[in-house]
């Protein structure tokens, strides 16, 4: 057999009660409110004076600051991300790849779908860079160097 439960029309018997206990002891809980806030909770309740306008006042709507053109730069974050980021804002513009340890040594891996990247970078950007892919991070090859050889051949430095 199935039992069709229902919500039922109006309040339950157990909320008629709480409100009826809390409306006969109104004026006990306000007298508490104040003296726990000092007088705070009935000045909150009094109707506020909306200030008054007094002469002409303009008000010009801002807009948004206009576009400026981005400034790409190469950088490697010191949690090993290579990314392209505009030197205006600061912002990220790409992913390119991470900077991985692989057998004691410090890898590029570029940002691909073949190197298990959810997010790759574009095909054009990704044959650009298709020689850094697996670059090994030496004493005399450095990070530095490595976004100079990225920005390079993007076009971007």
């Amino acid at each position: 057999m199935v039992e069709i439960i229902s919500k039922r029309d109006g309040l339950r018997r157990e909320d008629v009660q709480v409100k009826k206990l809390i409306e006969q002891n109104r004026a006990t809980i306000v007298r508490l409110a104040d003296q726990i806030s000092g007088g705070g909770y009935s000045a909150s309740k009094k109707p506020r004076q909306q200030p008054k306008a007094e002469g002409l006042i303009i008000h010009v709507g801002g807009s948004t600051a206009p576009a400026v053109e981005a400034k790409p730069s190469i950088q490697v974050t010191m949690n090993g991300r290579v990314i392209s980021k505009d030197q205006n804002t600061g912002r990220q513009l790409h992913h390119i790849g991470d900077i991985r340890s692989r057998g004691g040594e410090q890898i590029f891996v570029l940002a691909t779908k073949q190197n298990g990247f959810f997010a790759p970078v574009d095909e054009i950007i990704a044959t650009e860079l298709a020689k850094l892919d697996g670059a090994r991070l030496t004493s005399t090859y450095s990070e530095d160097q490595l976004a100079a050889d990225i920005g390079a051949k993007l076009g971007i430095n």
